[in-house]
């Protein structure tokens, strides 16, 4: 279903956070932009370490920048000391979209069980730019870009921008 202010060829910024991976090595960073290019465009694409205040600066940064109507992050969102992208992205939100962490739990418990719940994956926005942080998992990129973010990134990108 299309509506009026849905947004064609959104233009979005992807974040690797792996203190391990390297940009060669980062198959769920790859694996968003393949599935993005189709109908979007990628504007921006960087792997980084895990840290809280590089994150919260690339973040801010991305939605200052015109060019950028979407944030995806992935990795740092379980529940190892090391994982800091869920609180991290938390705090900067103005709004959270709710429904997105519970639906993409709901969704990964039906694959891997019970481990679904040690998924800290958020979505939300920030002036008119939305935020979603997905797990470092490529089965669980695909299975969130697939069936909850792609589906909704025309209409959501509108909405912030009316």
């Amino acid at each position: 279903m299309h509506h009026e202010h849905d947004v064609t060829g959104v233009s979005v910024a992807i974040l690797t956070l792996s203190d391990t991976r390297s940009f060669t090595e980062d198959r769920s960073g790859q694996t968003i932009q393949s599935l993005l290019k189709p109908s979007h465009r990628v504007v921006y694409y960087k792997v980084m370490k895990d840290d809280p205040s590089q994150l919260q600066e690339q973040v801010n940064a991305w939605v200052r920048d015109p060019l950028v109507d979407v944030v995806i992050t992935n990795g740092g969102t379980g529940m190892s000391r090391r994982d800091q992208t869920h609180s991290t992205i938390k705090q900067l939100l103005e709004k959270e979209m709710i429904g997105f962490g519970e639906q993409f739990r709901q969704q990964s418990f039906e694959e891997i069980g019970p481990k679904a719940m040690l998924s800290n994956a958020i979505a939300g926005s920030v002036e008119q730019t939305s935020i979603f942080s997905l797990p470092g998992s490529t089965n669980a990129v695909q299975l969130a870009m697939k069936e909850l973010i792609l589906p909704i990134l025309p209409h959501l990108t509108g909405e912030l921008r009316k």
